[in-house]
């Protein structure tokens, strides 16, 4: 009769004890229902001011967090039995590695660093748990801070870019795929006027910090600067985007998009011809911005570089090298000579001209995909985003490492921060639109259902601090930008 060995011993032990553990959480499932019965009936035999469907969602609530920190509870044991298992095969490995024993020192190094890495699993398994049951609780009080004002739907393709004027009269900028960029009525939601000037894809849009003149940048390896006038219809009254039914995280297919193609869009006065047109690249224009004052203007492209040029004469005054990809976008100072421009090659760069002499760079390194983009803040501070789902926040006087770090569960794209309340809006891969502060703590998340929201990838965001209904703008690939109505005051005191 043949003798078991010590190994399948162990293993037979192992199985069994996996066996009646899972026989436990079975146990622990059925009796769930009986357990919320019970505690049901116990609130409803107390006195209570509260309404029935009140304290039933209460109810519904704490049994879900009962059930989550139940989950943990099961985890870390399941983490706790690893753990040991991995101490006793240490143990046995240091009776039999080479035929010597190892020294307890290397033993409890190794014990150590395992210990510590399954501990690191069990806090992030925590974090991640917990960050759920937080998130159950910020969605209903974020409904109410976070408003839907108005949908701009009249793009045949998805749009990239966002941005407000930033002179009377106030319109919304968007830049698409579909060739054209379109100004808006904000308060309306009415397209004033529709530049058709590009032959490729329109990547980006920025107003003149004085005039009414737009700066956009495309795929056919271009910029333009064209002039528009426009005059702003009587607004109309606004219908409660807010009042909302079902549930918060409906999720759509991709073809559950607008139809752009009955808008109001295409009687809307049209311009054909730029004013100036900027050309010494050699691939696709992503990104373009005004330096202060407007008399300059900064473009970022997929050939690697940066130009600056003179707006008035046309002309190239400097070619910025350096980043080893393609860049994706680029940001100017809101009153100094300063550019950022950020690249796939996971850096992003600043860029000083305040010396007409000296123009100097510095290389910040600390991501570990694509920067999305940088832009500047108030101070001395740069916020980055990143395919490697994280934002950073920099200080210019110490390039070595973040003042702070956010973790994301998805690609962060174009960001942008309210200068006035230092408040970051970061637009996501999976169609979430998150608020942050300048510390890393988040503040809300806007509304996203069956009836509002994005349906598809949100590409930019752009805050308009002074407009008196719509203070955040974003846009994304279902063809769609909306306006939304952020109560600060009452968001920041949330926090």
């Amino acid at each position: 009769m043949p003798i078991e060995s010590g190994s399948c011993a162990a293993a037979r032990q192992a199985k069994q004890k996996r066996k009646s553990h899972s026989l436990s959480i079975r146990r622990t499932n059925s009796s769930e229902q009986e357990r919320a019965g019970l505690q049901r009936d116990m609130l409803e035999g107390q006195d209570s001011k509260l309404p029935s469907s009140v304290r039933n969602t209460l109810l519904e609530l704490f049994g879900q967090i009962e059930r989550e920190f139940e989950n943990l509870y099961i985890e870390n044991l399941e983490l706790r039995r690893e753990i040991e298992t991995l101490n006793e095969r240490l143990a046995a490995e240091g009776q039999t590695i080479d035929g010597a024993e190892l020294s307890k020192g290397q033993l409890k190094t190794k014990a150590s660093h395992s210990t510590s890495q399954l501990s690191q699993k069990l806090k992030t398994t925590y974090k991640a748990s917990t960050s759920k049951i937080v998130s159950s609780f910020k969605t209903t009080t974020s409904r109410a801070i976070c408003q839907l004002v108005k949908e701009y739907v009249g793009h045949r393709d998805g749009i990239w870019d966002v941005s407000v004027a930033k002179t009377q009269p106030v319109v919304l900028g968007t830049a698409s795929a579909d060739h054209t960029a379109l100004l808006w009525s904000i308060e309306t939601g009415k397209c004033l006027v529709k530049y058709v000037g590009h032959v490729g894809s329109v990547n980006s849009i920025k107003f003149h910090p004085t005039e009414q003149v737009a700066l956009t940048a495309s795929g056919d390896q271009t910029a333009h600067i064209w002039r528009y006038i426009v005059q702003l219809p009587t607004p109309q009254p606004t219908a409660d985007c807010n009042q909302i039914s079902g549930e918060d995280e409906i999720e759509f297919s991709d073809k559950d998009e607008p139809d752009g193609d009955g808008d109001g869009s295409s009687d809307c006065p049209t311009i054909r011809v730029p004013l100036t047109s900027l050309k010494s690249h050699q691939g696709v224009v992503i990104a373009a911005d005004w330096l202060v004052g407007g008399k300059q203007a900064v473009t970022a492209s997929w050939d690697r570089t940066a130009n600056l040029y003179d707006v008035e004469t046309s002309e190239l005054v400097h070619s910025l090298t350096g980043h080893d990809q393609e860049l994706t976008h680029c940001c100017t100072h809101p009153t100094q000579r300063l550019v950022v421009t950020s690249s796939r090659d996971t850096t992003f760069r600043l860029w000083d001209f305040r010396d007409p002499s000296i123009h100097s760079v510095n290389v910040f390194q600390g991501h570990t995909d694509t920067v999305t983009s940088a832009v500047f803040t108030v101070g001395d501070n740069v916020v980055s985003g990143s395919d490697d789902r994280t934002v950073k926040v920099w200080d210019l006087k110490n390039m070595r490492s973040p003042i702070a770090t956010i973790r994301t569960d998805s690609a962060v794209n174009r960001i942008n921060v309210c200068v006035g309340q230092r408040i970051i809006a970061l637009p996501h891969d999976n169609r979430q639109v998150r608020l942050f502060d300048m510390s890393g703590v988040r503040l809300a998340r806007l509304p996203r259902s069956n009836r509002q929201g994005h349906r598809r990838m949100v590409c930019c965001s752009a805050w308009s601090e002074d407009h008196p209904i719509c203070n955040l703008f974003t846009c994304g690939f279902d063809r769609q930008a909306i306006g939304w109505n952020i109560n600060i005051p009452a968001l920041l005191q949330e926090k």
